[in-house]
Parts: structure tokens; C-alpha cells; sequence
């Protein structure tokens, strides 16, 4: 008979922002409040939304099986309970949530995911700097280098395009990213270490000396790398938006 079918069980996946725990979103914080079941991404989420969150059960998925994780998501979902996946940043960039998405719904269960504010758009407030900018960059390239989990990459070919460059997962090859790359030398550059968090640090260079410089500040994990003349110190050289004419 309509309107007789029983509902699936929701899982939410919710974006935690970049490190500081203001930059979840309003939707993302009026779940997190009221779930039963939290899994959170390690040191990645900042501590402070874990600890107000009210549920019973709390797991770090730091260094757990997506077998495991999911079967412990899709139990709590089924008995009834609100469950609460809290990516870093953006589950949307570098998440790997299509695979438990995939196994959540094999599973009869649905999911509804919240956007968070991705470390991305955190570095470029912390920095001052608009990646797309008339007469400077249309566009950005977001990708990452090749590692353990990636055979090969295309920054050598995205870079050739010359546009504002944004690298996640790369701060333990960034002397081979800047080897690779195809923007001059002198090009504006720079690294940011936990962006948004208390303990963030920027350093400014270019393509030949950022590795260098980020080296030297101690930088060798969780950073981003953004190239681009819309990093320069001294402010790039822009066309006037007719936005405002």
C-alpha cells in the first residue's frame, strides 16, 4: 500500500571544516548535536567538535578497516540510532566517501551528506589572496602528487596551463612537485601548514626556494601548496571586475 514502505536508516556524512570549529557549517553543527554514534577523522577534526558532541559512542578512524567502520555505522543505523561520519574539511575533496557510500547503500541504508568549509578555501582567508582574479587566473587547478596511493599524477601537464595551482597531499614531495612543474622559477608560491588551526603557519616563496623556506619552518606534513601569481606578497597585478562598474 503507498505511503507503507518503511524508511531507510540515514547516515550522515558532515564536513567539519578546516581546523578551526567555526567553519562547520550551521546543518553540520545541529547534527553533530544530536548524534548517538560519532566516527571522526583522528587528528584531522579539531578536538573541541568531538567533545561537544553528546553521543555514547565515539571512534577515531585512524587507522581502522573501511570493513570495520562501516559495520560498525550500518549496526548503529539499523538499531535506530543517528550516526554521524566527520570528514576534515570538505568530504567532497580527497574524502574517499564514494566507497563507503557504495557499501552504506549495498547496505539498505541511506546517506545524506553536509558540506564543510575544505582547508582550501581556509588557506585562501588565511593568506588574503582570491584564487580566480581577472587578468591573473580564470581558473584552479586542484590535484595532488603521486605517492602511496597514486601511481602518477599530471601536475607537470596541469601545471603548463598557468593557472592558480592548489596541491592537497603533497608536502612530503613538494621538492619534487616544484622540480616538476612548468611555471617559471620566480613564480609566486606558498605553503600552509594546518590552515584555520591555532598552531598554522604560512611561508611565502616561489617555485625555487618554497621547498626550502617550508623546510626550514619545520613544514613536512599537512600543509598546502598554492602557486600562482595570486600569491604574491606584494599583490598581483589584476584587471577591475566589470562586477562593480
Amino acid at each position: 500500500m503507498q505511503g507503507s514502505e518503511k524508511k531507510m536508516p540515514t547516515i550522515y556524512i558532515v564536513g567539519a571544516g578546516c581546523g578551526d570549529p567555526g567553519l562547520i557549517t550551521v546543518k553540520g553543527k545541529e547534527i553533530l548535536d544530536r548524534a548517538d554514534v560519532l566516527i571522526y577523522a583522528g587528528s584531522l577534526v579539531n578536538p573541541e567538535l568531538v567533545a561537544a558532541c553528546p553521543a555514547t559512542e565515539k571512534y577515531d578512524s585512524w587507522g581502522m578497516k573501511l570493513a570495520e567502520m562501516t559495520d560498525i555505522m550500518i549496526a548503529a543505523a539499523q538499531n535506530g540510532k543517528t550516526v554521524v561520519r566527520l570528514h576534515s574539511g570538505d568530504p567532497a575533496l580527497y574524502g574517499a566517501i564514494i566507497e563507503q557510500v557504495d557499501i552504506l547503500h549495498n547496505a539498505g541504508i541511506d546517506v545524506e551528506r553536509v558540506p564543510g568549509v575544505s582547508s582550501f578555501f581556509g588557506a585562501a582567508a588565511s593568506l588574503g589572496i582570491q584564487y580566480t582574479l581577472k587578468g591573473v587566473s580564470e581558473s584552479v587547478v586542484i590535484t595532488r602528487p603521486a605517492g602511496k596511493t597514486l601511481d602518477e599524477d599530471k601536475i607537470a601537464e596541469l601545471s603548463a596551463l598557468g593557472e592558480t595551482m592548489v596541491i592537497f597531499l603533497g608536502t612530503e614531495h613538494l621538492e619534487q612537485i616544484m622540480a616538476k612543474v612548468h611555471y617559471p622559477p620566480e613564480t609566486p608560491a606558498a605553503v600552509i601548514y594546518h590552515a584555520t588551526w591555532p598552531d598554522e603557519k604560512i611561508v611565502r616563496g616561489t617555485v625555487a626556494d618554497i621547498a626550502q623556506k617550508a623546510r626550514a619552518a619545520g613544514i613536512v606534513k599537512t600543509a598546502l601548496i598554492i602557486i600562482g601569481e595570486v600569491v604574491n606578497p606584494d599583490g598581483p597585478s589584476y584587471t577591475h571586475s566589470h562586477l562593480y562598474g
